[in-house]
């Protein structure tokens, strides 16, 4: 696992977390221009991953892919909170020489730019061709338009809007109190995340809103093994699978910081490239379009699908040739000259 120290940071809060590390994952030329990718809530930085364990974008960015990694470097970091080796609740504090658990100070996402910002330049990099991402990634996307637009060419945001609607807010209620009144969340010093029910009825909300109404119906069908309905069965094997690989106290932490994502008075300096998709509950289009028409330089579709908020990690022949244009209209030509 590749990390990269960024020392002391100073939160929106005004707390100084200490020693702060970010995991990232780095692919291309060094010396090719940088494009940025911010994964969603339970993502991690293998955006691009292995041929023997392909990431959650292999689709996506490669050889030849939309996001060219013959043209273009690639760099992810797992964000700051989460828990796939980047500085989080589950990291020591190095004041007590214990893990942080709830203890972890309350993040924006802001704060989360931020340390990636001083990432970067830790890794020599001094501007990005690009910033990509959706969802949870998508907000990041949005806020490093605002926060550094001298830092960045354009941004790319999908399935995302520029602040979070209520109705994601509620579904992230929804899920924060499932976890925090299990018995055993014990004030975020559980044993095992995996063990949580909590955590599981909350990862089961959130599927609820991930896909749209019309798949979960053509999908399961009022199918069932006898003793459950098959719907059942696939939420209750998306939250066992979610608690045994993801940390509770980073999820809680993660929405909390969801809920702060708001920009939405904010003017761009550079271009936003957008892709929203139907059928999206948490960040539908009707948000975003009006907030895109207000932008200086603004361009973006609307992807038909029934995928919903998915959308934007599958059917890559559907909308990959829009981020493909965008990127190569803006950046190729400029190397070649």
């Amino acid at each position: 696992m590749k990390t990269v120290s960024i020392g002391s940071l100073t939160l929106d809060s005004t707390e100084i977390l200490n020693d702060v590390e970010l995991a990232y994952e780095r692919l291309g030329d060094k010396k090719a221009p940088a494009i940025l990718v911010c994964h969603a809530l339970t993502g991690d930085q293998y955006a691009i991953g292995t041929e023997e364990n392909p990431g959650w974008w292999a689709g996506l960015i490669g050889p030849g892919k939309p996001v060219d990694t013959t043209v273009f470097q690639v760099i992810t970091f797992n964000v700051l909170g989460g828990c796939h080796g980047s500085t989080g609740p589950l990291s020591k504090n190095p004041e007590t020489g214990e893990p942080y658990r709830a203890e972890f100070p309350t993040l924006t996402i802001r704060d989360m730019v931020r340390a990636e910002y001083h990432a970067l330049k830790k890794l020599g990099i001094d501007h990005l061709a690009g910033v990509i991402g959706g969802s949870l990634g998508g907000m990041k996307t949005l806020e490093w338009g605002k926060s550094y637009p001298e830092f960045i060419d354009a941004v790319l945001p999908l399935a995302v809007t520029p602040y979070y609607g209520d109705y994601g807010v509620a579904f992230n209620h929804i899920g924060i109190l499932a976890i925090e009144n299990d018995r055993d969340f014990n004030s975020g010093n559980y044993e095992d995340s995996a063990l949580l029910k909590g955590f599981q009825v909350a990862r089961m909300a959130g599927m609820l809103t991930y896909r749209s109404g019309n798949m979960f119906n053509q999908r399961f069908g009022r199918t069932s093994d006898g003793d459950e309905f098959n719907v059942q069965s696939y939420l209750n094997y998306q939250g066992k699978k979610l608690a045994g690989r993801f940390d509770a106290n980073s999820y809680v932490l993660l929405l909390k910081a969801m809920n702060t994502h708001d920009i939405q008075d904010a003017v761009l300096d550079i271009p936003v490239y957008s892709l929203s998709f139907t059928h999206d509950l948490l960040y539908p289009s009707e948000l975003m379009v009006p907030w895109l028409e207000k932008q200086t330089t603004a361009t973006w579709e609307i992807v038909e699908t029934n995928f919903g908020h998915d959308g934007f990690l599958v059917e890559f022949e559907k909308w990959g040739g829009f981020i493909e244009e965008k990127l190569k209209s803006l950046f190729v030509p400029e190397l070649t000259r």
